[in-house]
């Protein structure tokens, strides 16, 4: 949960509570429904992009675009990767890099919070024998409290 941690402790904690609001939300949504309907929710949850996927993706784009550019039309193109791989490096190390605010006020979330809303739904579904039958909305996430 070590990038997770970072992006969040590089986050407005406003921010942070908003993602997370927005999360109990939909699990406390989820409580009153069938268990074919938090399946098909878990399935999107695994398939929502989090924030490495974004940043990677955006990145390795920009750079391989400016690399292209730079060796067909100009080397001043080159300028795109040179300033997109050290901020990709800067995410790396630091969990931070510029477009990481803008991405968190959109609700990008790190695969950690994605996963949280993912296994509180699964403890709704009653995956987890531990928990006991038909937990509450708020046992589930509380069983997958940070």
């Amino acid at each position: 949960m070590e990038n997770a941690d970072r992006v969040r402790a590089n986050t407005a904690q406003e921010i942070n509570r908003e993602i997370d609001r927005e999360a109990d939300s939909r699990v406390r949504k989820y409580a009153e429904k069938s268990p074919v309907e938090i399946t098909r929710r878990i399935e999107e949850l695994d398939r929502e992009w989090d924030m490495e996927r974004l940043l990677e993706t955006n990145a390795s784009a920009l750079a391989f675009t400016g690399l292209a550019l730079g060796i067909t039309h100009s080397k001043k193109w080159l300028i795109i990767p040179g300033i997109v791989l050290p901020f990709l490096f800067q995410h790396a190390v630091q969990g931070w890099c510029p477009p990481v605010p803008l991405f968190r006020r959109l609700g990008v979330r790190t695969r950690e919070e994605i996963d949280r809303e993912k296994y509180a739904l699964k403890v709704l579904r009653g995956d987890f024998d531990q928990i006991g039958p038909a937990p509450t909305a708020e046992k589930a996430l509380q069983a997958v409290q940070h």
